[in-house]
């Protein structure tokens, strides 16, 4: 019956609808894209420098002579597989270590939330920032890593807070009671009554982890060369000769960075009226 009413409010509103039109669309762009496109990202094109759009180049070229067209197709299944990645993994972490703490309690709950409160005073950027660096060669998934190890401690205070209300019900009493283990009862019971909070949070973190992702390669710390990212390519765009004289460098990689992150926070806030309880919509 929920699951219905919920469907129902993101079926009416309109900012849901908008949010998940735009992801759809920037995913077939970024996934289909490449196989229409004449040129793929590390092709150079070297008769063909700083070329403005054609029908060539259709969103002209770089310094180097790479299809600007391709390279932001690239950086943009960069930031998708980044974001989405980061978000999972920040979100379960968060999920499983706040539930453990709020139903375990006792040292359990001073370990895990001890540790929450170093990693919330650690300064994350420049942490990630002197690490990341030092991975060129490796894989890129362990910057996913980095940028979800720093991501998740707030939504674990509030899992914990609320599980503390959970397991004083009546069917997580009654499992208890029956002997059923502690971790089966976090995963059959706490978890899914967490759900609303939970897909939220994920929603809400792929956007923060894209800005993330994005930043950090704006600086060089984050997505390495010769692989690109948004941020390496608005990075490469943006100097001030290089906006004026060579705008498509930088407009392509900003505007679909703005796309993404503005279509992922409508769903987000879209699925957040959805779930809340008291939407008389």
């Amino acid at each position: 019956m929920r699951s219905k009413v919920v469907l129902r409010r993101l079926v009416k509103n309109k900012q849901t609808r908008y949010g998940l039109i735009g992801v759809l669309l920037l995913l077939i762009l970024a996934y289909v894209g490449p196989f229409v496109a004449p040129y793929d990202w590390s092709d150079k094109d070297f008769m063909a420098f700083m070329q403005p759009p054609g029908p060539d180049h259709w969103w002209g070229t770089t310094q180097t002579g790479g299809d600007v067209f391709a390279n932001t197709l690239r950086g943009l299944q960069k930031s998708l597989v980044i974001g989405f990645l980061v978000a999972l993994i920040s979100t379960g972490l968060a999920a499983l270590v706040g539930a453990a703490a709020g139903y375990f309690g006792g040292w359990v709950d001073r370990i895990l939330m001890w540790g929450v409160d170093l990693l919330l005073v650690l300064p994350s950027f420049l942490i990630i920032a002197i690490l990341s660096p030092r991975l060129k060669g490796g894989t890129w998934l362990l910057f996913v890593l980095l940028l979800a190890l720093f991501g998740w401690m707030i939504t674990s205070r509030v899992v914990r807070s609320m599980t503390l209300s959970l397991r004083e019900r009546e069917y997580v009493l009654a499992a208890r009671y029956m002997g059923i283990p502690g971790w089966r009862i976090i995963l059959r019971h706490v978890l899914p009554n967490l759900s609303s909070l939970l897909i939220i949070d994920a929603t809400l973190n792929v956007s923060g982890a894209i800005i993330g992702e994005t930043s950090l390669s704006f600086f060089g710390f984050g997505v390495q060369a010769p692989d690109v990212s948004l941020g390496t390519l608005i990075a490469d765009g943006s100097g001030p000769s290089t906006v004026i004289s060579y705008p498509w460098l930088f407009l392509f990689p900003a505007g679909l960075l703005v796309a993404l992150v503005l279509s992922v926070n409508l769903i987000g806030d879209g699925l957040r009226d959805a779930l809340d309880p008291g939407s008389t919509s």
